[in-house]
């Protein structure tokens, strides 16, 4: 990898990472495209990448999530079931689903069929969950086990967690945060077991690299996270929906067919 490699690579995962268009499969297309191959300098910088990602969630919701004991209850309550499908099922996801491309597009546009559905018949009403304290623990757990569908590649973690709390009664601004906040302790629990696989023996230009990518994360991360938020005070989720529709046509195209 260069230095042009690693600004993209860390843009696209700082962009996608929070959204409900799947980073994953974005970041799987990225390498295709660039046609960088999966060594294990690219593993261990996709892992860096990240958690460059989840510290600019951190960095914006720790008072909240470190003050509010109903909040980080609810996020390990709906962290529960994905916890357990990602340890029993971690060598299936590492061996066969990652890099999958025909998976990858299929689940994008699955995902965005289902979410342009969703907004075309989901009403938001007023007794809707406006925060996460709202939340019930019934709906968390059962947020949480949505989210394990998220270990197949293009499905998208934010979309697994935010569609479930939309069906389930919860504003859109307030699925959103929760999906960010669940975020914490499921990618650094995946995040930790690829760390226990990886060596982290590099050269002085590598953890340059790595640093870079770290930080070009953390900071895109931070501006696509308050501009999202920005955004669903007055619009849906539907654009993100035929986005992930008209993404997966253009990439079967490009890198399949």
């Amino acid at each position: 990898m260069d230095v042009l490699n690693v600004i993209i690579f860390s843009a696209v995962e700082g962009i996608t990472e929070f959204l409900p268009i799947s980073s994953t499969g974005h970041l799987i297309i990225a390498a295709k495209i660039l046609n960088i191959e999966q060594s294990n300098f690219v593993k261990d910088f996709e892992i860096v990448i990240q958690l460059g990602a989840i510290m600019s969630i951190v960095f914006l919701y720790f008072r909240q999530f470190l003050q509010n004991s109903q909040v980080w209850k609810k996020i390990i309550t709906a962290f529960i079931p994905t916890a357990i499908v990602g340890f029993l099922l971690f060598n299936f996801i590492k061996n066969f689903l990652l890099g999958n491309f025909y998976i990858t597009i299929i689940a994008m546009l699955t995902g965005g069929i289902i979410l342009i559905i969703l907004e075309l018949l989901h009403k938001e009403k007023q007794h809707y969950a406006q925060s996460i304290e709202k939340i019930s623990y019934t709906n968390a757990f059962l947020i949480g086990a949505f989210q394990s569908f998220a270990v197949i590649p293009g499905v998208s973690r934010s979309a697994a967690t935010i569609i479930p709390a939309l069906f389930l009664g919860t504003k859109r601004k307030a699925a959103a945060e929760f999906s960010f906040l669940l975020a914490i302790p499921t990618m650094l629990a995946a995040t930790g077991l690829d760390l226990a696989k990886s060596n982290f023996v590099f050269s002085s230009n590598q953890w340059l690299l790595l640093i870079l990518g770290f930080f070009g994360s953390f900071i895109t991360a931070l501006v696509v996270v308050k501009w999202f938020l920005n955004y669903l005070q007055n619009h849906s989720f539907l654009a993100f929906g035929i986005y992930r529709v008209l993404a997966a046509i253009i990439f079967w195209y490009i890198l399949i067919k």
